[in-house]
């Protein structure tokens, strides 16, 4: 079988599959109503998780459906996974935290399973699977052009048995939650190494002396409920035994984070993009104007055939990318990967945006998740590296490559 030839999933797979089906049809869109009253009495600057978020994770987790995105935790392949992360992604604030399949704590605990100590999986990875706590990344810097990793500014400097971290980080994603219990933070232990020798990770507590949480950064004026904090880090001390992996490692440790990570949120994004075509066809459906139902207004039509043709596009790659992680790991897939990361939240945004054409001033309120959803998912060329980083990559790869030209005659 090439790579191009996706393996059908096995039985088990279907099977959690068609679960998931069944919780988002019947527990967790049912579901959003209450979390979306609850957070509009609770009001942006509250954080707190609504009681319905905890009664979903319940339930999931005794239907299965936990850890799935850890392959040595679910046994599923990644590709295996794609089909229910996306159905996961059609209600983007409850399902992925049911299933304990939420970023920024996936990347988080991927990372701790590749490359923690024995005490670190047991402190923080081991709370993290089992649903306990919630966790930060913190990489993203203000003052500094944060789409080169290796520009990072925060400074990391060892005195004795101890590292003391001074900088600041914004969009430091799940900061706000109050059970974030630490930050996975990359900063620059060695100026003078190679560029890609100076960064190290470390696990730093949230109640560590010297961390504070600035403020909360709004998207699109839409307030994450977990947050993408300004968190300012003054003469921070930790162990050195915080260290993720080893020291000088933290930017090949950051490209093992965020590898499966981008491949996950284009999984998810797929979801979103199927809610935004189901509501458009709707709605096209229902709606009447000129004197017939929008449906059959022929720009009507072209637009819902070129969401269709988008997704389907975009799902292809996202799936084959998948299909080469499991066969031939994260950095052989790294070209497909970013491929993905580009297309599928290009793919996202288009149909949402039609989506919100065809509501009209609906799909600008809150009347509909379209407005939040188009949020998040343009933010998303931008998180986890923008288009402009990936497409730089592809294009390398491309120039690279000894063109296969046909046998002749």
């Amino acid at each position: 079988m090439s790579d191009h030839e996706l393996p059908a999933p096995s039985t088990r797979a279907r099977e959690l599959r068609d679960r998931m089906v069944t919780f988002m049809r019947e527990e967790v869109l049912p579901a959003e109503p209450a979390y979306l009253a609850h957070r509009r009495a609770a009001g942006p600057d509250d954080h707190a998780v609504p009681p319905v978020v905890e009664e979903l994770k319940r339930r999931a987790r005794a239907q299965g459906l936990w850890n799935l995105f850890l392959p040595a935790e679910s046994g599923l392949t990644q590709l295996e996974y794609a089909p229910i992360a996306e159905l996961s992604g059609w209600s983007l604030d409850l399902a992925p935290e049911a299933i304990n399949g939420a970023a920024p704590d996936t990347g988080n605990m991927e990372l701790l399973h590749l490359l923690g100590t024995e005490q670190q999986k047991r402190d923080w990875l081991e709370p993290l699977l089992a649903g306990e706590i919630r966790s930060a990344f913190a990489m993203t810097e203000p003052d500094v052009a944060s789409s080169d990793a290796t520009n990072v500014a925060t400074r990391i400097e060892r005195e004795g048995d101890e590292y003391v971290i001074t900088g600041r980080k914004w969009w430091t994603s799940g900061a706000m939650d109050p059970r974030c219990a630490f930050f996975v933070l990359m900063g620059k232990t060695d100026p003078s190494a190679p560029a890609h020798r100076q960064q190290t990770m470390v696990l730093v507590p949230r109640d560590t002396p010297g961390v504070t949480v600035v403020r909360d950064h709004p998207v699109l004026g839409h307030h994450d409920r977990h947050g993408h904090a300004e968190v300012s880090f003054e003469a921070v001390r930790v162990p050195v035994t915080n260290v993720v992996g080893e020291e000088g490692g933290g930017f090949a440790a950051a490209q093992a984070r965020l590898g499966p990570g981008r491949i996950h949120h284009c999984m998810r994004a797929l979801g979103a993009a199927e809610r935004a075509l189901a509501l458009l066809t709707a709605r096209a459906r229902e709606r009447v104007a000129f004197g017939g139902p929008l449906a059959d207004q022929g720009v009507v039509q072209q637009q819902i055939a070129e969401s269709r043709l988008e997704i389907e596009q975009a799902r292809l790659l996202c799936h084959r990318a998948s299909h080469v992680i499991d066969t031939h790991g994260n950095k052989v897939a790294r070209d497909l990967v970013a491929m993905a990361k580009v297309a599928v939240p290009r793919a996202a945004t288009r149909v949402i945006d039609r989506a919100i054409q065809v509501h009209g001033g609906a799909g600008m309120s809150d009347v509909t998740p379209l407005a939040a959803m188009y949020a998040w998912h343009r933010a998303m060329r931008l998180f986890d590296g923008p288009d402009e980083v990936h497409l730089r990559s592809i294009a390398r790869a491309e120039l690279g490559r000894t063109p296969v030209l046909p046998p002749r005659g």
